[in-house]
This record gives structure tokens, C-alpha cells and sequence, in this order.
């Protein structure tokens, strides 16, 4: 039976090339601009590799689907903590990616005792943060995750986050303050229990092993202090009560997103920041920006964060699958980033539409597999093509490496097309075509002046796609 292994993605793809680039195991692709996740090695040649965002290998290896894994301690502790009893074994120290989690508020000695207030954490590490909360003995509190960009929520719309860093010095001037080291990582080899128990993966193990610096104990104790002021570079006042709220994008979205801004007549300046600032300063009074990820949106603006936001309708869809009263709604579409939300399957399989689908299910003891980002969108799915016993995995991109190995069909977004026929993957449906669009809440604004500020906002940027 073939090795598996999982790699990484993101930020440990570079070093963990060079350090099996050292390891003479001569990958045909592997690096930053690779769109293709499936490498081969010459020295292994039956090998098989995958690479996957970080954040899934902890679960594929737990799984068993593979046999070992590269990742941040971080993401093996995340899935630890909550499932102890998981099937990963933690075999070697990489000594590289280090950082740690830092607990992170608003001010530098938050008030845990709470006197009876009930305290709200963000993370993407929502296990770790529950871990944390239980720890210090909280006698009420919630846990939101988020899918990044946890250090622009404090202190409207949380009390603390939990969030990773190089050093405390990294994250203390976004005008909030970290009080507390909670775990340090770096990048560890993991394995599923029962292959590192049976398998032969010593060849393997060795070639890693062989090209390591030797390990260097070292006898200062990390710390950091907190209690020292830490520079500030920028001020992050609280926002009014009946100030309009505005989420903008993080990551590619930006420049189009400034883009049509500008043709709008608003100016925003700091955004995209140089220095990872989150609240950029806009050229409309009354008006407090953020900017956070597209896929947190719907679920901050129906909670009443935010008034407004520019997120990806495909987002918007997946959370009003999973929340079909939910008040957020569509506001105007700006036809930015035009993709389709397809269903996707290995060339290998003779289906070629949804028909096809059933009938495989169909025949099947085991659960129909889907994996996607879109989870909501994939159960519905799933529920809607009668696809009987069906089992959705949750990933975090990268999904094209999934099938055909483990799993049956994707739920994807494809601009091209050009990805997916790469990986031996065809499309047999198109859910529908999604693009950015302003997002707000359906309940009416009770302050005057607030509700004709976002009518104000809203009809500049309607000017501005073309569609007044």
C-alpha cells in the first residue's frame, strides 16, 4: 500500500520546499505560484503527495487518509485539545515557522473576573480559545470563530481574541494589547497512529531526519512582557453608536475594491495597508470602516456589527443556506471578481450531470463524500439531489487535492475552469455565478440620519457599477 503524504500550503510552502529540496526528494512542483497540488517525487516515486491548506492536514492525518504530515504545532494543538483521543502522533520538530498564540484585548489587563458580564472571543483557533476561557475559570463567555483577521474585532465587536504572532511586539500596535502566551509552535512532521504502528516509513522519516540542524536546547526562557508600553501606530477610537459601520475586504479583493471606491467618489486612504492596518480612514463622516474577511460578513452584518459590507454573494449564499431567516440581504450587485459556484467530480467517474450523481450515490454502502469551503451550500446541495447517506467535509481551500482520493464531489468557485481540468477534474453542473455585491441588514436602521447615510453610500456605488 502507497505512503500518503500531506504538505503544505501558504505560509510554510517555502521552507518546507527547500527543506525536501535538501532532502534530495526532487518534487516536479512544488512552490508559490504553483495552481497544481498533487507533486510527484523522483526519489519516491510511489509516494503520494497532496497539498493542502494547513489548516486540514491535522484532520486528514487524524482521518487516516494520510500517513504523515507537515504543519504548525498550532493546527495539530487546535485539533488535540478538542479531540484527544485523535489518531495523530507528533514525530519531530521541523525548527522552522516558529511563532506563538498570544491572547490578545482591548486593553492590557482585561477585567477576566467579568462581574457577571459575559465576555466574547474570536479566534481561528476556537478550540484553543475555549481551552483558555475554561482554564482561567470564566464563568460566562462565548467563543465566535472567524476565518482571520481576529485582531479588527476588538473592542466593538469582541472583548479578546486569540490570535498568532512572531512576538508580542507584532501584533501590539493595532490598538489592542496582548496579555497572555498561550502556546508556542513551530512546524512539526506528523503522523496517523496506526501507519506510524504498521507502515514502513522509515526511508522516508530518514530522508527528513538526515537534513536537519541539530537540535539546540535552549536555556533562556521565552517571555514576553507585557506589562512594558509597546508602541501604538494608530489609534483605535471607539466608534459611535450612530456612526455607519462598514466591512471592507481583505486579500485580492482590495485593489478592485479601491477601484470602485474611487470611480464612487470615496476616498479611503490606507487600504490596502503597508502596515497591516485594519481600520483605514474613509473621506465620509459618520462613516467607521473595518476590514476583515469576506467570508465573516454575513454573519457580522446579521448580527448588527456592521451596517454594511462588500462581500462575495457566494458567501452570502452559504450563510443564508445555513440561516434561511437570517436579516442580512443583498443590497446591490457590484459586479466585481465574476466566478461560478460549480460541482465537481474526477474525469474518472462516468458522470457527467446530476443524474449521473444519484445513481452513483445510489449504489454505494459507504457515505457520499463532498468536500468544500462552502459547507452550507454543500449540505444543501447534497440534500437537494437526494444524494441518501452523504457526509460534507469542511475544508479551507486547496480543494482540488481532494478528489479522487477522499472525496466524491466539490463544491468549488472557478473563474477559468483552467485549475480544475488540470487536477483531472470536470465540472457537471454550475450552481450559479457569484460576484461581490454590498450586503446590509433588511431591519431598517432606527436613527434618521444613519439610515440616509447608507442610502447615501449605497446610491454613490450604484452610480458607480452603472446601474442607477
Amino acid at each position: 500500500m502507497a505512503v500518503k503524504i500531506a504538505l503544505p500550503k501558504g505560509r510554510l510552502l517555502r521552507k518546507t520546499a527547500a527543506l525536501l529540496q535538501k532532502a534530495e526528494w526532487r518534487l516536479d512542483e512544488y512552490h508559490s505560484s504553483m495552481g497544481f497540488y498533487r507533486p510527484e517525487s523522483a526519489r519516491f516515486p510511489d509516494l503520494l503527495i497532496r497539498v493542502f491548506h494547513e489548516k486540514d492536514i491535522p484532520i486528514q492525518i487524524a482521518m487516516g487518509n494520510y500517513d504523515l504530515g507537515i504543519c504548525g504545532l498550532d493546527w495539530v494543538e487546535e485539533l488535540l485539545v478538542k479531540y484527544p483521543s485523535s489518531d495523530v502522533v507528533k514525530i519531530k520538530d521541523l525548527m522552522y515557522g516558529e511563532g506563538a498564540l498570544y491572547m490578545v484585548g482591548a486593553s492590557l489587563s482585561p477585567d477576566l473576573r467579568q462581574n457577571g458580564i459575559p465576555l466574547r472571543i474570536a479566534s481561528e483557533y476556537p478550540n484553543l480559545a475555549e481551552a483558555f476561557a475554561l482554564k482561567q475559570r470564566m464563568s460566562r463567555f462565548s467563543v465566535f470563530p472567524v476565518w482571520g483577521a481576529a485582531e479588527a474585532y476588538p473592542p466593538e465587536n469582541a472583548d479578546m481574541v486569540l490570535l498568532s504572532a512572531g512576538s508580542a511586539a507584532d501584533i501590539a500596535g493595532y490598538g489592542i494589547r496582548p496579555f497572555d502566551r498561550v502556546l508556542d509552535f513551530s512546524t512539526f512532521l506528523i503522523a496517523n497512529r496506526r501507519s506510524w504502528e504498521s507502515k514502513k516509513l522509515d526511508k522516508i522519516v530518514a530522508s527528513i531526519f538526515n537534513v536537519l540542524p541539530p537540535a539546540v536546547k535552549s536555556t533562556v526562557e521565552k517571555r514576553d512582557d507585557f506589562t512594558s508600553p509597546l508602541p501604538i501606530r494608530f489609534n483605535a477610537k471607539g466608534v459611535k453608536r450612530d456612526a455607519v459601520r462598514l466591512a471592507l475586504p481583505d486579500g485580492h479583493q482590495q485593489q478592485q475594491t479601491v477601484g470602485l471606491l474611487s470611480k464612487a467618489g470615496i476616498n479611503i486612504d490606507d487600504y490596502p495597508s503597508s502596515t497591516g492596518n485594519r481600520r483605514p480612514r474613509i473621506g465620509i463622516d459618520g462613516v467607521a470602516v473595518k476590514v476583515i474577511r469576506p467570508q465573516d460578513m454575513p454573519l457580522q452584518v446579521a448580527n448588527g456589527n456592521f451596517d454594511l459590507a462588500i462581500t462575495g454573494r457566494d458567501w452570502l449564499t452559504d450563510h443564508l443556506a445555513q440561516f434561511p431567516s437570517s436579516p442580512v440581504k443583498e443590497i446591490l450587485d457590484l459586479k466585481l471578481r465574476r466566478v461560478r459556484l460549480v460541482a465537481v467530480v474526477s474525469r474518472e467517474l462516468n458522470i457527467d450531470n446530476p443524474g449521473d450523481l444519484l445513481r452513483f450515490s445510489a449504489d454505494r454502502d459507504e457515505p457520499f463524500r463532498l468536500a468544500s469551503e462552502y459547507v452550507n451550500i454543500a449540505d444543501k446541495y447534497a440534500r437537494e439531489n437526494h444524494l441518501g447517506h452523504y457526509r460534507v467535509i469542511p475544508t479551507w481551500g486547496a480543494t482540488e487535492a481532494f478528489l479522487p482520493e477522499d472525496a466524491d464531489l466539490l463544491i468549488e468557485n472557478t473563474e477559468t475552469g483552467r485549475t480544475i481540468a488540470r487536477h483531472n477534474l470536470k465540472i457537471i453542473e454550475t450552481l450559479f455565478e457569484s460576484t461581490a455585491c454590498l450586503i446590509g441588514n433588511a431591519t431598517p436602521a432606527p436613527e434618521a440620519g444613519k439610515s440616509r447615510l447608507i442610502e447615501s453610500i449605497t446610491n454613490k456605488l450604484r452610480k458607480a457599477v452603472g446601474t442607477d
